[in-house]
């Protein structure tokens, strides 16, 4: 089974890129975010493997952060529109 890697660049929050890893399903493999709460974007990430692209867009879409610059998004909810965007 093949491996893809994709860096994806969020919006108006503290982390400055994420890197994701799917496989030939669209199961997240491995999840990496650059900046943010270190320790939340880590249990996002290792919560995230094994779980499929598109259950993680309905389970992280939507999640709002005061830390964002508009309030209105999020690390997850950033990675849940990064995940939209690969086909």
């Amino acid at each position: 089974m093949a491996l893809h890697t994709f860096e994806l660049t969020p919006e108006n929050v503290c982390c400055r890129k994420i890197i994701v890893t799917l496989d030939d399903d669209n199961v997240i493999r491995d999840l990496k975010f650059i900046g943010g709460c270190s320790g939340n974007t880590q249990g996002v990430a290792r919560l995230s493997v094994g779980h499929s692209k598109e259950e993680l867009i309905a389970l992280l879409s939507g999640i709002k952060c005061p830390g964002s610059r508009t309030h209105m998004t999020s690390c997850p909810d950033q990675l849940s529109r990064c995940l939209k965007e690969i086909d």
